[in-house]
């Protein structure tokens, strides 16, 4: 299959009342009360909710066997009813699913897969097969539902401000882009390389990750990318947050100064500073849709998804 961005891209309704959404646990399981605090936010925006038949399932850290978490996905997507499918958490191993995603029932039917983190390799590898959006986000806190809900149920521009207060906020590498937005977690992204990365060329790339061992996780996974070529072509460059690198050094070196090292040679602008994947309450992005990134107003303005 052909790995052009010039492949039309399968934008999704918005929702609306009465719409059916499915709630689905394709890496790690959530806990019972998660749950309900989902299917009483989703009500309360007037839709219908259903429970995939194994999204509380538990093998070891996951929810249960790689077979059944697909099922429920797959099921998710070639079900008519079905509108939008919601992860419930991430944690681990979505990627073993990758090879088995019914592509010709996300192609006929697109719909919005939402989460972030491990889910990151869903979204990469769903955009290379079927160019359908998806939404970096999550139903936990306040602003994080809230931009989840705007995602989906409006067909308004989302315009993320540069919060100064935020670690990445330091890296800037001045310019205004245009280009679709795709990415998220750094560990997915570097994952993919050989196999399955999607052509990123003109995109803005999100880049967030927390700290899992020291500085050189960042800057293994980043060169790795830029070696690879991923990294070619690319537009610009949007940073989320890197929570536990806030006091982190190492020999003198913090998180700033390794994303200074590797990204400033790129030579594309780079905006630092969104509050975007892992930490408290974080705010939804659309993937797959076109962004435009201003330095100089530290915003990031995306098109709708839907």
């Amino acid at each position: 299959m052909t790995q052009s961005n010039e492949l039309a891209v399968r934008s999704w309704p918005r929702l609306q009342a009465g719409d059916r959404v499915r709630l689905v646990s394709p890496a790690s399981f959530p806990e019972p009360a998660a749950i309900d605090d989902y299917t009483q936010i989703l009500r309360s925006w007037g839709l219908e909710v259903e429970v995939g038949k194994h999204a509380l399932d538990r093998r070891g850290y996951l929810a249960g066997r790689d077979e059944d978490r697909l099922a429920d996905l797959n099921d998710a997507y070639a079900d008519p009813e079905i509108r939008a499918v919601i992860t419930t958490r991430a944690g681990a191993r979505a990627y073993r699913l990758l090879d088995g995603l019914d592509f010709d029932a996300i192609r006929a039917d697109p719909k919005p897969l939402v989460g972030f983190s491990d889910i990151t390799y869903l979204h990469l590898t769903i955009w290379r097969h079927c160019r359908v959006p998806g939404i970096h986000g999550c139903l936990v806190g306040r602003q994080a539902t809230a931009t989840v809900h705007h995602l989906l149920t409006t067909a308004e521009p989302s315009v993320l401000q540069r919060n100064s207060q935020l670690m990445s906020a330091a890296v800037e590498v001045p310019g205004r882009t245009h280009g679709f937005l795709m990415g998220g977690w750094l560990g997915a992204l570097a994952g993919l390389v050989g196999a399955g990365l999607p052509d990123l060329s003109r995109a803005i790339l999100l880049i967030e990750a927390e700290r899992q061992v020291g500085l050189g996780q960042i800057d293994r996974q980043l060169t790795q990318l830029i070696r690879s070529g991923a990294l070619d072509g690319i537009h610009g460059i949007a940073l989320g947050r890197f929570p536990g690198f806030e006091d982190y050094t190492d020999r003198g070196w913090n998180l700033v100064d390794v994303l200074h090292d590797r990204l400033t040679p790129l030579d594309i602008p780079v905006l630092g500073g969104l509050e975007l994947g892992h930490g408290p309450d974080p705010r939804a992005v659309s993937l797959g849709t076109t962004a435009e990134l201003d330095t100089d107003s530290g915003t990031l303005t995306l098109d709708p998804p839907a």
